[in-house]
């Protein structure tokens, strides 16, 4: 049994005008349904690529928001800020930090430094 209907449509990949036996015809024709599929196909791809290369992009942050003590360079890199920032907020006192040998450490608390310290820094 045979439509009779004829609706004049767009067809959704190539944009040319035609006649659609159905009223959910999209495409004019195979080779544009099949062009469409692949585009389509070729959307999600890049699309899934793009989600994963964040996810890797991310991974590091995530896990430097889990520790109680950080780097100058882990500070850097999650507050995406500069050394000199970083430094220049221990030297101003607005940055708990603590010297473990010769490196520095930030700790994870932000709060304020007590006020009978003359500096942020501590030695252990």
């Amino acid at each position: 049994m045979s439509s009779s209907i004829r609706i004049n449509r767009i067809c959704q990949h190539c944009g040319n005008e035609f006649v659609a036996k159905t009223t959910v015809t999209k495409y004019c024709g195979d080779n544009c349904a099949k062009r469409a599929y692949k585009a389509r196909k070729k959307a999600e791809k890049i699309n899934d690529s793009n989600k994963e290369t964040e996810q890797k992009i991310n991974q590091p942050i995530i896990e430097l928001q889990t520790l109680d003590f950080l780097s100058v360079q882990e500070v850097c890199q999650l507050f995406k800020v500069s050394r000199t920032t970083v430094w220049r907020l221990m030297k101003d006192g607005k940055v708990n930090a603590a010297r473990i040998g010769r490196k520095k450490f930030i700790t994870r608390s932000f709060d304020r430094p007590s006020p009978n310290r003359d500096s942020s820094t501590r030695n252990f």
